[in-house]
């Protein structure tokens, strides 16, 4: 919630715009006004801002959970709090912080409410703050709150390359999980075999037949699915009994840069109906996860603290990808549509 200005003259800072439908050329950086912070939020000097999957399907009026056009996009930053409500006691002006901001975070400054604003330690850098609540958090509460992920467990993770695969990889290896699959394209076989997980190519080779050969044929403990559309029965079908899915994204309605219809209405389509009855057969278990519509904010805190213990411990570490100067969000835009990004990209709003 940004408060107009009432007791001083207002701030200008520059954020970008998505002002209609569209691809990149939709993009605009303007000037922007910022009020004043209300007694419970807090202003925040924004150094990053993380770049997320969904981000891309809110330009193209694909995610359903958006404000109007036009807005600002961004979930989460990682800056310097500036300006304190009067009511804010557990904060201070200078402090290193995460910004969950929900929207707005595309922007020099944000007002967000003090309940969602984080301390981030001295040993913890600004690229590392951004790069941790969407994506570590996403994987966590899959793999772990939702999953209960134990050592010896085997988990498939689509996209292993991206930012939610890299998290979740690392997070997989923390809780002992034998065998990660991992699905990418052949240019990043290397990478995500990097990362301790078995590499299948996903242009060529059947990731539910590799599942069952390297499980005894049985199949996998969990997998997680950002594509839908038809992908996700497969990915359904390499569980075993028992076995649990976290559907958290359709990457398939986004093939390229511009809003296709076509890919939208073929995801929605060949979408699957899972049948209860048979379900319970299998006693397998389906997750929706959309962490932006998730209304226990104590649960998501909780993520982002034990995170922040692993992350103090080693076991887990951010793999940033690339850092834009936010004057060229639209080439980082493109760089993650074109699936180039190995971990996560962000946005630097650091003052030069």
């Amino acid at each position: 919630m940004i408060t107009l200005c009432t007791k001083r003259k207002c701030d200008f800072m520059k954020k970008i715009v998505y002002t209609r439908v569209g691809g990149p050329d939709s993009i605009e950086i303007i000037d922007g006004e910022l009020g004043i912070p209300d007694k419970e939020q807090v202003k925040v000097r924004v150094y990053r801002a993380g770049i997320n999957f969904a981000d891309l399907m809110m330009r193209q009026g694909l995610y359903g959970s958006n404000p109007d056009f036009p807005f600002t996009p961004g979930y989460e930053v990682s800056g310097i709090i500036t300006e304190i409500g009067e009511n804010v006691d557990n904060l201070k002006i200078g402090e290193r912080v995460i910004a969950m901001t929900g929207f707005g975070g595309y922007s020099e400054e944000v007002i967000v409410d003090s309940n969602r604003i984080i301390p981030i330690p001295s040993s913890v850098s600004f690229d590392q703050a951004a790069a941790i609540p969407v994506t570590y958090g996403t994987a966590y509460h899959m793999l772990v709150h939702l999953g209960r992920i134990k050592p010896g467990d085997s988990v498939l993770i689509h996209h292993a390359a991206g930012g939610v695969g890299t998290a979740a990889a690392q997070i997989c290896k923390s809780f002992g999980a034998s065998l990660i699959i991992g699905t990418a394209s052949k240019s990043k076989k290397e990478f995500v075999e990097s990362l301790g997980m078995h590499f299948v190519d996903r242009d060529k080779e059947d990731f539910v037949e590799v599942c069952k050969n390297l499980t005894n044929g049985k199949g996998v403990h969990q997998a997680i699915d950002p594509v839908a559309g038809k992908h996700l029965m497969r990915s359904y079908k390499s569980l075993r009994n028992g076995g649990k899915l976290h559907c958290f994204g359709a990457s398939s309605a986004v093939p390229k840069e511009k809003k296709s219809i076509l890919a939208a209405l073929k995801m929605l389509i060949n979408t699957p109906s899972f049948n209860p009855m048979k379900m319970m057969n299998s006693n397998k278990a389906i997750f929706g996860v959309h962490m932006g519509r998730m209304d226990d904010e104590e649960i998501f805190k909780n993520h982002l603290f034990e995170l922040g213990i692993l992350l103090e411990k080693g076991e887990i570490e951010p793999i940033i990808d690339s850092v834009w100067r936010f004057e060229e969000v639209s080439q980082a835009q493109k760089h993650m549509h074109n699936r180039k990004n190995k971990g996560k990209i962000l946005l630097d709003f650091s003052p030069k």
